[in-house]
């Protein structure tokens, strides 16, 4: 019966998701021009998606049938299966947000009320797409293998997380080689518009915004549930048997149907940034209602409760933590757009500073989080923790998915030359999607920080490790190469953007310089050379950081031992978390530092001032939109890879000890 709930909330989640699919469709598209841009975006995004899901599907193949030969059948269809709905979620909310990103800009014609509810809505598509088809697709594999001392759930989230690895590290480095392109170019050098229809990266840069935040983070998260949920299976399995391998379920299911009452609690015609932290306050507290009572009625230990609770009160922490560092009202950004008057250099110090501040309170919340989860309820309350945190993904996902659809909305009204009044509701509309885009990177790599305790102790329980002590060399060792991997993996994707970028900046100047009339609006860019730049691109320097991921646990393991290992996870955590929260803080803050000067404060638009916070936001793109968001999936990765071949890597390593 409880698996049976399990399964029923996650097809409620996606008929809501059908639901609010069908209210974006009937929308009007507007004008033929705006429906021209409208396709044109369309055309590229689903253009990369295609390319990166062929790809991707050989080496999903190739991985399947190694699991086959080394693991077992069930684990290796789970893997396929987890893969299969990773990918679907992410296509699901791109094209959703493919069709709402022009009814947005349509609806701003009758006000802003309007056009939110159109970009919300679009929104809550990806959102509950994500944890309807994880929750059912969880359901289905512990149907019909439930067997938890060789989980092939394990399978279905090592599926959904390695795509969503692919997917994230491929989607930032187009969306920032587009962005920069653009922004290089068509801001600093020729001073015109973000949004210009004469900017040949522009179409590019609206195809990013896409495959980086809706596609991306969509299954970013997908990831991040599936993982949280099947650590907590396996721990729930040792210390409560068949309750404990069940309860998880049944709390995600609660988590969804808070999620879907919340959506209809976001409505706005005044604040759109007060009516998503509405929504999401709503959802939280509906499903801290749920679960007591779920907990009340399997006469459970109350401390579970509390455990799940702190794991969502983390999550609070860390979302007004991105919300302070990050917001364009709020004193970081404010200060470090003033030290923009004194040139790029200082902008880009101060930003990084306040990044580096910014770890402190998350890290803090997280730590708290994992001793009350562990004071109540032991290990596996440190799984349900992150649960507890997760368990509201719809809704944060849907407000995420929104602020792509609103970026590309104020785009479309820009290009289509809608006016002044159309375009300052736009503005509105994104200046709340860029602080709901920041709270959620913070939120996913805070969610995928107690996700990954889990799976560290979910390991420690499969290889019957009591105590990773760091004294013992081997575990020194394997800590020292494990803090190394984050920084190594950031640096791998920043430099791929910055090739690829360089290869953008080329190709604009080059259009520009020889299109006649491209600069007055006489001629045509060519959009489609951009597009393809970005994509051959992104797909082409995505597989060695990503590769990384798989590569070093099982070298480490298979090399020295799995105590060395456990090491391993433990120092890739940390030093994870660090790079990941300080690099998505101060991307968001020089981004929206930009924004304020851009508004007229300090000289506006094409001032020093304007130049050198372009420059500093330049700086943070590949920060905030590529390495800091891909960082988690990275860690849940790497410690999925060490729980699926502990068995083989406690029986073939080099060294054991």
């Amino acid at each position: 019966m409880l698996l049976l709930i399990s399964f029923v909330a996650g097809l409620i989640s996606l008929m809501a998701a059908i639901y609010f699919y069908f209210y974006v469709s009937k929308q009007s598209v507007g004008t033929p021009r705006m429906k021209e841009i409208s396709e044109a975006i369309k055309e590229g995004a689903m253009t990369y998606l295609k390319r990166e899901y062929k790809t991707l599907s050989v080496f999903v193949i190739i991985v399947a049938i190694a699991l086959y030969f080394f693991i077992g059948l069930n684990t290796s269809i789970a893997y396929v299966f987890g893969s299969f709905c990773s990918a679907l979620a992410g296509l699901i909310g791109m094209s959703t947000a493919l069709k709402a990103n022009v009814r947005t800009a349509n609806a701003a014609r009758r006000g802003l009320g309007r056009a939110f509810s159109v970009a919300f809505y679009g929104g809550a598509v990806t959102g509950l797409a994500v944890v309807g088809l994880a929750l059912m697709g969880i359901s289905i594999i512990y149907y019909f293998s439930p067997d938890m001392a060789t989980p092939a759930v394990l399978g279905f989230s090592f599926g959904a997380s390695s795509l969503a690895l692919f997917a994230k590290a491929g989607g930032g480095i187009y969306t920032k080689t587009a962005d920069i392109g653009a922004d290089l170019v068509g801001k600093v050098e020729l001073n015109i518009p973000e949004d210009d229809s004469r900017n040949p990266a522009v179409i590019a840069d609206n195809v990013g915004d896409n495959v980086g935040d809706v596609a991306g983070m969509g299954a970013d998260l997908f990831d991040s549930y599936v993982a949280s949920v099947v650590a907590a299976m396996i721990l729930g399995a040792v210390y409560l048997k068949e309750i404990g391998v069940l309860f998880p379920l049944i709390i995600s299911a609660a988590g969804i149907f808070a999620s879907i009452i919340g959506a209809f609690f976001v409505k706005t015609k005044k604040n759109p940034s007060n009516s998503l932290n509405n929504g999401t306050y709503m959802t939280c507290i509906l499903f801290a209602i749920f679960s007591y009572l779920i907990v009340y009625f399997l006469s459970l230990n109350i401390g579970i409760f509390y455990a799940i609770i702190a794991g969502l009160a983390a999550g609070v922490v860390i979302g007004l933590t991105s919300d302070y560092y990050t917001s364009p009202d709020k004193p970081p950004a404010l200060r470090t757009a003033e030290s923009s008057k004194t040139g790029a250099a200082i902008n880009i110090l101060t930003g990084f500073s306040y990044g580096s501040m910014s770890v402190l309170p998350p890290l803090i919340g997280i730590s708290i989080a994992t001793m009350i989860s562990y004071y109540f309820a032991g290990l596996f309350g440190i799984a349900m923790s992150a649960v507890g945190m997760l368990a509201v993904t719809g809704m944060i996902v849907s407000a995420d998915a929104y602020g792509p659809i609103v970026d590309n909305a104020k785009g479309i009204a820009e290009q289509s030359k809608l006016g002044k009044k159309v375009i300052k509701v736009a503005d509105m509309l994104d200046e709340a999607g860029n602080t709901a885009k920041a709270i959620t990177k913070g939120f996913a790599i805070g969610a995928a920080g107690l996700t990954v305790i889990a799976l560290l102790t979910a390991y420690a329980q499969i290889v019957g490790i009591k105590i990773i002590d760091i004294m013992n060399p081997l575990v020194l060792a394997g800590a020292l190469i494990g803090i190394a991997l984050p920084p190594v993996f950031s640096a791998l994707l920043i430099l791929g953007v910055g090739k690829n970028a360089f290869r953008m900046v080329n190709e604009v100047r080059r259009q520009f310089k020889e299109i006649p009339g491209l600069l007055t609006g006489k001629a045509k860019p060519d959009y489609a050379k951009c597009v393809d730049i970005a994509t051959k691109g992104a797909l082409k320097e995505l597989f060695i950081p990503s590769s990384l991921a798989i590569i070093s646990p099982l070298l480490v393991g298979f090399v020295l031992g799995i105590n060395a290992l456990g090491g391993f996870l433990t120092g890739s955590i940390l030093s994870g978390l660090v790079f990941a929260l300080l690099m998505a803080n101060a991307g968001g803050l020089w981004d929206n530092a930009k924004k304020y000067i851009e508004e007229g404060n300090y000289g506006g638009k094409g001032s020093d001032a304007h130049k050198a916070a372009v420059i500093g936001d330049t700086v943070g793109d590949p920060f905030k939109d590529t390495a800091g968001p891909s960082i988690n999936t990275f860690l849940v990765v790497m410690s999925l890879t060490s729980s699926m071949f502990a068995s083989l890597i406690a029986t073939y390593a080099l060294i054991h000890g």
